[in-house]
């Protein structure tokens, strides 16, 4: 569950109120700055401004009453500042706009803040809030800054353009998908292009142009998106934008609810579980729940863990949607192969010693036949096995009975990518003890070939207690070994 907030933000109505500045000095001025950012009536208190203060506040014709502060001159305000300089005197003020029921802020004293005064982004009407609830003013400003540089300084006369077309919108675009695809058309189009060059001429015309189209009947659409192993920042940001597109979001259950929550707050989510030993929904039911979205008009992310191409019946989702002549699109994610093999610092293929690699699952290798890779890995292959710790003993039987040897080097990694991973090293003959680590309750993933033994073991534990790492050692003799199979 994220941290809550002790403020709730919030934008308060201004323009041709009554905003009182108390203060003569920089913390005054500073606020008096912000303020202009709006259209509030801004009224300074100020006894003996300084020089530049005051210069500036007859520059630009802001009121100003040179008295010492007495309640009554609160009357009327719909925000204070207290900005003088002297705590104990902030403090009074504050206290004497709390008894009339005003907001106010005390410069630098959190406890006599009703509120606190964010670093601004204006792009007017659009405007970006960054708070910090007091604790580090720089660090919203250097948020800030960042925020800037993304937004365009166009953004804000798109959104005034925007404004004046809202009742016809209104009137003419339906509720729902239709309108939203309008809007997002309306912001990332030739409209709003043509704004940033100045022409709100032409602007206007391709405004029109979309508010008559006819296509304007929503058609669904489908995204199959990978969610990779687990790690919110491993998130592709393609990923993360479908997401804010979607009406609906069908996610497995190996999907962590923090990723699943990174999409569009009103879009509908279903669950469908999708895990081993764990299936709410059948395959065949999920193919006909995307058919049934889509054909309703809606926008539809299929999240999946990892990436959707890999173990992740994409296949069987994608036929389903062709048969139904709904149209879709693949969005990759990082698989979990990947993932583990980052966490343990582990060279998946490695210059004369590996230079293939294998990804099955442990059920792979539990039938009579072994599979055709098998002769892979005893050429040096590396092998990455998914869901494969129940039938761990299995996996390394055959694979010794195939002929790689039993001191072949193993990684585990439980919950690749997240803060709770689990990392274990080991070797081939030691691979049956991961069976009865049912303590291993998340995903899963072993990695096993000769390559293996370039990992990083520092922060893993051993499959067998009091077992060793391997050491560079087994990487050489596993190369010299590779290059006597090569010949």
């Amino acid at each position: 569950m994220p941290q809550q907030l002790s403020v709730f933000p919030a934008f308060f109505r201004v323009a041709q109120k009554r905003v009182a500045v108390f203060g003569n000095g920089d913390e005054a001025f500073a606020k008096v700055r912000l303020l202009l950012n709006t259209e509030a009536a801004i009224v300074v208190y100020a006894d003996g401004p300084e020089a530049d203060l005051a210069a500036f506040l007859r520059d630009r014709s802001i009121a100003t009453i040179r008295e010492p502060f007495n309640p009554q001159q609160l009357e009327g305000a719909v925000l204070v500042f207290a900005a003088t300089g002297d705590a104990a005197e902030d403090r009074q003020i504050v206290i004497a706009a709390r008894e009339q029921k005003i907001p106010a802020n005390a410069v630098d004293q959190p406890d006599y803040c009703d509120f606190f005064t964010p670093a601004l982004v204006n792009r007017a009407p659009v405007a970006v809030a960054i708070g910090t609830e007091g604790a580090g003013p720089v660090l919203a400003q250097m948020i800030r800054a960042q925020i800037d540089q993304l937004l365009s300084p166009s953004l804000g006369r798109v959104a005034s353009l925007a404004a004046s077309y809202r009742d016809a919108v209104d009137r003419l675009v339906p509720r729902g998908v239709a309108r939203r695809l309008f809007w997002r058309r309306f912001f990332q189009g030739p409209v709003a292009d043509k704004v940033a060059r100045g022409d709100v001429a032409a602007a206007r015309r391709e405004a029109s142009r979309l508010l008559d189209a006819a296509h304007y009947a929503a058609s669904g659409h489908v995204w199959l998106v990978g969610a990779g192993p687990g790690a919110e920042d491993l998130l592709t940001l393609r990923a993360q934008r479908v997401m804010m597109e979607a009406d609906a979001i069908v996610y497995d259950a190996l999907v962590p609810q923090a990723i699943v929550d990174m999409g569009r707050r009103d879009a509908e989510r279903l669950s469908v579980g999708k895990r081993k030993g764990c299936h709410t929904k059948s395959q065949d039911e999920i193919n006909q729940l995307l058919v049934k979205l889509a054909g309703e008009g809606k926008r539809v992310v299929r999240l999946k863990s990892g990436d959707p191409l890999v173990y992740g019946r994409a296949g069987e989702e994608m036929a389903a949607l062709r048969d139904a002549d709904i149209t879709y699109e693949i969005v990759p994610g990082i698989t979990s192969a990947f993932a583990a093999a980052a966490d343990f610092e582990l060279p998946l293929t490695l210059r004369g010693v590996a230079s293939s690699l294998v990804f099955t699952t442990g059920h792979d290798l539990t039938g009579e036949v072994l599979p055709d890779w098998a002769r892979l890995a005893v050429s040096g292959a590396t092998i990455a096995v998914y869901m494969g710790r129940t039938v761990a003993a299995s996996v390394a039987g055959r694979l010794m009975q195939a002929g790689l040897p039993a001191e072949t080097t193993v990684a585990v990694i439980e919950n690749a990518s997240r803060a709770d991973r689990r990392l274990l090293h080991g070797t081939l003959k030691d691979l049956p003890d991961l069976e009865g680590r049912t303590e291993l309750s998340g995903p899963v993933m072993v990695i096993i070939g000769d390559a293996v033994a370039g990992a990083n073991f520092e922060r893993s534990e051993p499959l067998v207690a009091g077992k060793r790492p391997p050491t560079q050692t087994k990487i050489e003799a596993a190369a010299e070994r590779s290059e006597q199979i090569l010949n």
